[in-house]
């Protein structure tokens, strides 16, 4: 992985967490013999469809946007959280979900998916126009809401 992220990259890896997360769920839900896993799956995988629309929508404001060098500092951040999240990978989804050998084990691994990307675009508001931030601030609120279905979700199958 680079040192260094344009904004344009960082919106990209959010691209590529949220395509995984969406993999992840559809494989989730095949996998899933819970009719309430299936659904809270199903919601989720449409849910990161729906992000992806909106970080292309951010791409193709930053791909405009020059933004000045960022502080050593920050792109380290940027760094060490993008290493972090095994979702800005490609195709890690569904061959992860693959492994999966619980319904448990899934939401499980979701819910720390989840918590991974609330860090990622927190950083990444940096990154982007201050006009973005308020999609980016949305998307945060609803992978939030995303991670408490999955704890609901685990109460059910514990």
């Amino acid at each position: 992985m680079s040192n260094i992220f344009s904004a344009s990259e960082i919106v990209e890896l959010a691209i590529e967490i949220e395509k995984n997360g969406q993999d992840f769920y559809y494989a989730l839900i095949k996998k899933s013999k819970f009719p309430k896993a299936q659904e809270v799956f199903q919601h989720l995988a449409i849910e990161e469809g729906k992000h992806i629309l909106a970080f292309k929508g951010i791409l193709d404001t930053v791909q405009k946007f020059r933004h000045v060098s960022y502080p050593v500092e920050y792109l380290a951040y940027i760094n060490s959280l993008a290493e972090g999240h095994i979702f800005t990978q490609k195709n890690m989804g569904e061959g992860i979900a693959l492994k999966v050998k619980s319904e448990l084990q899934g939401v499980e691994l979701g819910i720390s998916f989840e918590k991974d990307s609330v860090a990622f675009y927190e950083g990444m508001k940096k990154a982007v126009p201050a006009n973005e931030n308020k999609i980016i601030d949305q998307i945060i609120a609803q992978e939030q809401v995303h991670f408490k279905q999955l704890s609901d979700l685990k109460k059910d199958l514990w």
